[in-house]
């Protein structure tokens, strides 16, 4: 019972919510045609978290279609007693349900649980030529109620409205001024008034450059009807001195001093001069005195 309760809130939660227009490729093939939506088969898991997920894509179809679908207890009536009851999802008793149904396009899938992980699968088949229109896998998700929700929601957008599958980014950097691209296309400047609305699903290259500044640049994932916050912090670049090229490569004379000039060059050699000739002359005389022939030095 509590298990019910916390469906029941869940898909209330849930209730419509508007998603902003985009040129898109063309619409889906089911688009403005009646739908029928078979059971889910369950592939590894419980039975009943199934039907609460086929419950919800159900409602989303009926929402985006703008038309109610069969109840699985209408499907289950019209087709008791026949072989139909026993379609093993080829298209072809597909197709022969829609036709007993009174549909043009009848869905089917499974929700299968690999370890820890979930995958849902989902196709659409033409009542009228048996053909295929349209074949969904998700990723795998590791199984928590949020994945699986949103993966059951992109689902059906992707059926019926897959112009509508857009998310938001919302930039938040230190500094004012710096320019944000988002796959290189310039989107404004910050702080940006707004988030960047109307991207596509997946990862997108988000760039913030400003002068004196490192750039930041990475990739960034948009998620269905969900805005991707990114906070940026940008690096000041280290200031590098500035050369004087006009006056590099050119010698400088180094500075004069008293003792290099001329003047003071040649007055020095004159007095080497003088006192070496003065020691030469001191040197040349005799030392000796003869007291015998001058006593009167020797006194």
């Amino acid at each position: 019972m509590r298990g019910g309760i916390a469906v029941m809130a869940v898909l209330a939660a849930l209730a419509p919510r508007p998603a902003a227009a985009q040129p898109a490729p063309a619409p889906a093939p089911a688009i403005g045609r009646t739908i029928a939506v078979l059971g889910f088969d369950a592939l590894g898991m419980e039975a009943d978290k199934v039907a609460r997920l086929e419950t919800l894509f159900r409602m989303e179809l009926e929402r985006l279609a703008g038309r109610s679908t069969p109840s699985p207890r209408e499907i289950a009536r019209a087709l008791r007693g026949t072989a139909l009851a026993r379609c093993g999802g080829e298209n072809t008793c597909l197709a022969a349900i829609g036709k007993k149904l009174a549909v043009e396009v009848v869905v089917t899938g499974n929700v299968a649980q690999l370890g820890d992980s979930h995958v849902i699968n989902i196709k659409a088949i033409d009542a009228l030529s048996g053909k295929e229109l349209r074949r969904i896998a998700s990723d795998p998700l590791r199984g928590t109620p949020d994945e699986l929700i949103d993966a059951v929601r992109v689902a059906a957008y992707r059926l019926l409205a897959p112009e509508k599958l857009l998310g938001s980014v919302s930039v938040l950097a230190d500094i004012a001024g710096a320019e944000v691209r988002l796959d290189g296309r310039p989107v404004g400047k910050t702080p940006l008034p707004r988030a960047v609305e109307r991207i596509a699903l997946g990862k997108h290259r988000l760039e913030v450059v400003a002068d004196g500044y490192s750039p930041f640049a990475d990739d960034v994932e948009v998620r269905f009807q969900k805005t991707t916050r990114v906070l940026v912090t940008l690096a000041a670049e280290a200031v590098r001195p500035r050369l004087d090229l006009a006056r590099r490569g050119k010698p400088q004379p180094a500075p004069r001093r008293w003792y290099n000039s001329t003047w003071f060059m040649v007055g020095a050699g004159v007095a080497a001069v003088v006192v070496g000739a003065s020691i030469g002359y001191a040197l040349s005389r005799e030392d000796v005195v003869n007291c015998s022939a001058a006593p009167e030095s020797c006194r």
